[in-house]
């Protein structure tokens, strides 16, 4: 048998020992129990949360967004469309009749012309026609004449300036004070720059030598002890705190954190099933002792009685309602007529009947009367009869 080529178990994490097989199990059933009430109660939370949006919230946000369109919505727009629009227009307008057009106006028909016609033009014209010229001028005449004189008169200025302060400065320099200047230099040096140089080189520097050479080596020493005390307490540091706390952290806490986490999640998700399975249960006993028997009272008592209600009792006590609604109702007409009938016997037999009316034309449709047209009054078929004017007649018969 080759041992080599044996694979590791399915379930096999890398790390895992005895430890972690042991706790894994009393871990699980213990958070189970811990995390199964919790499932539960977020799981009737759920239910009741989806029960409340679908019966109550989204009913109640449906009522509430149409009697807000109703209520607000339509008032608003016509207020908006038919009151703050032509408001606003309104008060744009007066506000750029009053403080923008009259600026601008001022600015285009005032200000303007008068910088340019007033300003402007007079300054060009004073440049291009005045100062240029007399530019022009100034510049030969300075060119012919300044130029060359200025020339002259600079040479001259500085031959007399050299003259009188350029060379005797030059001689005092160079006869007087370089020679000074070479003899103190010479005395400094071999008086005070040589015997200080010798004193450094000769006893400064091997003094200096020395000292580092001491104060290097004391450094040196320090530096080891500090480096070895250093090492000692990094050493049982890392055997004594270090080294223990990382094993505890590899070989304990790590295999129990993950483990509690994982048991989490399983106990998670069994609680779930448990939870679903509970519920189910619930519902199905809700069903058969609430609802089945709901249903079928329902079904055989309350339907039945309410078509027997809707057909004997109902139908007929409606028909009943109308027939006695139009009888008030004509009973109410029926006295409206005579009350109006008395009063105007009454208004009559106070005030007198009515004129005899007037003489009317005569209604023949045959007949054409006088400012109706013929396609009005004629029949196709038959012939049409002379007009009648009653004012006419009336005339005929005074004469």
């Amino acid at each position: 048998m080759d041992y080599g080529k044996r694979q590791a178990p399915a379930h096999y994490e890398a790390g895992e020992g005895c430890l972690t097989t042991l706790i894994r199990i009393p871990v699980r059933i213990v958070v189970l129990v811990i995390v199964l009430p919790v499932r539960m109660v977020w799981d009737v939370l759920v239910v009741a949360a989806r029960a409340a949006d679908r019966i109550l919230l989204r009913p109640l946000g449906r009522a509430l967004s149409w009697l807000f369109a109703t209520l607000v919505g339509a008032p608003a727009v016509w207020l908006y469309a038919w009151v703050l629009t032509p408001l606003g227009h309104t008060l744009r307008w007066l506000a750029a009749a009053v403080f923008v057009w009259p600026w601008v106006a001022l600015w285009r028909y005032a200000l303007v012309p008068a910088v340019r016609y007033g300003l402007v033009v007079p300054v060009v014209w004073l440049y291009e026609a005045v100062l240029t010229p007399i530019g022009h001028g100034l510049g030969r005449v300075h060119r012919a004449l300044l130029a060359p004189a200025g020339r002259g008169i600079a040479a001259a200025v500085g031959w007399v300036l050299t003259a009188l302060f350029v060379r005797p400065v030059v001689a005092l320099w160079r006869y007087v004070l370089v020679p000074l200047a070479l003899a103190a230099s010479w005395l400094v040096e071999y008086l005070v720059v040589r015997p200080l140089a010798w004193t450094y080189r000769e006893l400064l520097t091997p003094l200096g030598h020395g000292s580092t050479w001491l104060l290097d080596l004391l450094a040196r020493g320090i530096a080891a002890a500090g480096s070895g005390l250093r090492a000692a307490v990094e050493w049982l540091v890392l055997t004594l705190l270090v080294a223990p706390l990382g094993l505890l952290y590899r070989r304990v806490l790590t295999p129990v954190g993950r483990e509690i986490a994982a048991a989490f999640g399983v106990a998670w998700r069994i609680a779930g099933y448990i939870s679903r399975a509970v519920g189910r249960v619930i519902a199905w006993l809700a069903w058969h002792l609430i609802g089945a028997p709901v249903t079928w009272v329902y079904r055989a008592v309350w339907t039945p009685m309410g078509h027997f209600v809707r057909d004997a009792v109902w139908a007929p006590a409606r028909r009943a309602a109308v027939e006695t609604g139009r009888a008030a109702r004509s009973a109410l007409r029926a006295a409206r007529e005579t009350v109006a009938r008395a009063r105007r016997d009454a208004w009559r037999a106070l005030v007198g009947g009515p004129g005899a009316p007037e003489p009317r034309e005569p209604g023949s449709p045959l007949a054409r009367r006088l400012g109706v047209t013929q396609q009005a009054t004629t029949v196709p078929s038959a012939a049409p009869e002379p007009e009648i004017s009653l004012l006419g007649e009336k005339n005929a018969e005074r004469g």
